[in-house]
C-alpha cells in the first residue's frame, strides 16, 4: 500500500540517499531550503498543512556540532524548535514521525554500548539541543521513531569525515587525529536503507526511541587509517604517509565530545531481524561508489 511521505532536509546526506530509498513507497514529497527553513517555523508549517502526508521523515539538523558553541540559538531553533512543530503537525494530522538523532546526546563517560534506555547528558550545544529535539517530540507526539545514529559519512555531502581525510590526504604528508574517542562509523546510506526496511512496520506499537550504526567499532584515528588503506587500494591519489594518533586534549575544539559514544543496537536489529554490516565493509563501499562517480 502506497503512502504519502514527506521528507525534510532532502538535500543532506541521509535525505539523499533516502530520495533513492523512498522510490517504491508511492508518494514521496521531498523538500529542502529554501523551501522549508527548519529556523523559519512557519515554512515548516504550511508545507505540512498543504501536504498533508501520512509520514513525516526529518532528517534536517544542524550538524556543525563546534559552530553550535557560538550560534545557540540557530542550532536550538533548527534542532529542538523545529522538531517541536515537526511533532505538533504530525499530531495533528494523525501522521508517523520519523527523526533522526545522535549518540552525542551521551556523555561517553560510560564503557558499555548505550541502551535506548541509558540516562542522557550530553556535553555540547549540539547534543543538548538534539536531546531537546528529541523531548519534544516523546512529549507531543503519539506516533514517533526516533532514531540515534553516529559517526556518519557519506557519497552525498562536502563535510563529512571521510572526505575531509581524503582532501586532506590528498594535500599533506601527516596528519594528526585523536585516537581517545570510540564510536561507530556509520554510512548515510545505510540509514536511508534502515528507514526505508523501517516504513511498512510502523505501527503504534513500533513507537519509540531506536539506535542504529554500523557495527564494530573504532577511534577517528583507526578510522582515519582505514580509510587511507581503502582509498589507497582503491587508487585515491594520497600524499598522505604517516598517521599519528593524538589525545582530545592535544586536539582541542570549542564543543566538547563524548570519549565513549558506541549505541547499542539490538532493539532495531530485532525489528529487522538482521544485525548491521561492519563499518570497514561499508567503508570500503561507500569508497567504491565515491570512485565511481568521480568518474575513475
Amino acid at each position: 500500500m502506497s503512502k504519502s511521505i514527506l521528507l525534510i532536509g532532502s538535500n543532506g546526506q541521509v535525505g539523499k540517499e533516502l530520495q533513492q530509498i523512498l522510490l517504491p513507497y508511492g508518494n514521496i514529497i521531498s523538500v529542502a531550503r529554501p523551501t522549508v527553513d527548519l529556523a523559519l517555523p512557519d515554512t515548516l508549517r504550511n508545507v505540512i498543512r498543504s501536504k498533508q502526508p501520512q509520514i513525516i521523515i526529518n532528517a534536517a539538523a544542524y550538524t556543525a556540532v563546534d559552530k553550535a558553541e557560538s550560534e545557540s540559538e540557530l542550532a536550538t531553533a533548527i534542532n529542538a524548535i523545529a522538531p517541536l512543530i515537526i511533532a505538533q503537525e504530525s499530531q495533528n494530522l494523525g501522521a508517523f514521525l520519523i527523526h533522526i538523532s545522535t549518540d552525542y546526546v551521551f556523555d561517553g563517560n560510560g564503557y558499555r554500548p548505550y541502551q535506548e534506555t541509558d540516562a542522557t547528558n550530553p556535553l555540547s550545544i549540539y547534543g543538548k539541543t538534539k536531546l531537546a529535539g528529541e523531548e519534544a517530540i516523546r512529549e507531543t507526539c503519539a506516533h514517533h521513531l526516533i532514531l540515534r545514529t553516529a559517526w556518519v559519512y557519506g557519497t552525498f555531502g562536502k563535510s563529512n569525515f571521510v572526505k575531509t581525510m581524503l582532501r586532506l590526504g590528498s594535500e599533506r604528508q601527516e596528519l594528526r587525529v585523536v585516537a581517545d574517542q570510540i564510536g561507530s562509523p556509520t554510512w548515510a546510506q545505510d540509514i536511508a536503507a534502515v528507514i526505508g526496511q523501517v516504513i511498512p512496520q510502523l505501527t503504534p506499537e513500533t513507537s519509540g526511541t531506536y539506535h542504529y550504526t554500523n557495527s564494530g567499532v573504532a577511534s577517528w584515528y583507526d578510522f582515519a587509517v582505514a580509510i587511507f588503506e581503502e582509498a589507497q587500494q582503491l587508487g585515491f591519489p594520497l600524499k598522505v604517509e604517516h598517521i599519528v594518533p593524538i589525545t582530545t586534549a592535544e586536539y582541542l575544539t570549542p564543543a566538547r565530545r563524548p570519549a565513549y559514544s558506541v549505541l547499542a543496537c539490538g532493539k532495531i536489529s530485532a525489528i529487522l531481524e538482521t544485525h548491521p554490516p561492519h563499518w570497514r565493509q561499508r567503508l570500503w563501499q561507500m569508497l567504491r561508489d565515491l570512485k565511481i562517480e568521480n568518474g575513475a
